[in-house]
Parts: C-alpha cells; structure tokens; sequence
C-alpha cells in the first residue's frame, strides 16, 4: 500500500513538473516570438490577430484570436468576393470581407465591408495594401489574453508566474523529501 502511494506521488509529482515547464518554455516562447516579429507572433506559418472589434460578427467575436496566412505580392490581386482579407487601413490592420472586385488596367481594388456592418467601407482597399487571408481559424475570448501578456505588466507577469510556481513547487519537494528522510530516521533509531 505505501509503495502504491509512493508510486502515484511520484507520477503526479512528474505530472506536475512536466506542466509547469512546458507553460514556462510556452510563455517564454510566445514573448520572444512576438517581440522578434514586432508584436506579430506566427504559428505554422499564420499570423494571430487580436479581433478588436464586433465588425464581423457573429462569424468572428470581439477579443478572439484568428489566424491569418500572410500573402505576397501575386497572391494580393487574386481575391474573389466572398473572401475574407486583413488589410492596412490608416497605420491599422483591419479585417473584412469583399464584397465587390474593381479591376482596372493598371490596379486591382477591393470593396469590402464587415459582417455586421450595414454599409461598405467608404474607401475600397488596394490589392498591395492587403496583407493576409483569414482562413477561418478562431479561437473566442483569447484576444483578451493575448493583449495582456504583450502589455508590459502582462510580459513581466507571464514570465515571473511560472518561475515561482516552479521554484515553489521544487522547495514544497524538497520540504517534503526531508520530512520523509527525517521519519525515516525517526522509525529506524526508536528502541524497540
């Protein structure tokens, strides 16, 4: 029986650890990430945007997380209606979708317009200004996470919180490993 017990404390003890290091190296990697790409962290090749806005609802939520895949320059002038681009818009990134293709001689130009908008937006998006196809991944409500993790409290937040969960569970192991080792020795210099 206290070997069953010994057995399934050090599995959870394992368990635990392995948890807490794998949200370490997690955070860890998600912060370098984002500042080496300057705020636009990329996983499997997609973008993660933060939705500001209710746009393009109910498709795409306020505050979630949608992944885009970044396009280059021939990719830009091959959008359909129907699709869904993220583009710059006054120093902004902006998601919506086309709803009208304007193709002239020398330039291609995308009426677009959000879900939940009642109009078009007043100004068509030129084919170099889109910068990304939404692919439609989202993840709701994670938005909210993310802002904060790369606000300056929430870095420092992300990467001090998991070191001390470590550091506080290896001293609440090694508080534990001496009070066995001290039973231990107790039961084994009793007369008997």
């Amino acid at each position: 029986m206290k070997l069953k017990k010994r057995s399934l404390l050090k599995l959870l003890n394992t368990m635990v650890t392995s948890i807490l290091v794998v949200l370490l190296v997690s955070v860890a990697g998600i912060v370098i990430s984002t500042k080496l790409t300057n705020g636009q962290p990329e996983l499997f090749g997609y973008q993660l945007k933060t939705v500001l806005s209710g746009s393009m609802e109910p498709g795409i939520t306020t505050g979630s997380i949608i992944a885009v895949k970044t396009v280059d320059k021939k990719e830009q002038v091959n959008f359909k209606k129907g699709d869904v681009i993220t583009f710059k818009e006054d120093n902004r990134l902006v998601t919506h979708r086309i709803s009208e293709v304007k193709k002239t001689s020398s330039s291609v130009l995308y009426v677009t317009k959000g879900d939940n908008n009642d109009t078009v937006d007043s100004t068509p998006v030129l084919a170099e200004n889109v910068q990304a196809v939404y692919k439609g991944f989202t993840i709701p409500q994670l938005g909210y996470f993310i802002n904060f993790s790369q606000s300056p409290n929430g870095s420092i937040l992300f990467m001090i919180l998991p070191g001390i969960l470590i550091l506080g569970y290896s001293l609440f192991t090694i508080w534990r490993t001496l009070r066995q080792l001290e039973d231990k020795y107790k039961n084994n210099t009793l007369p008997r």
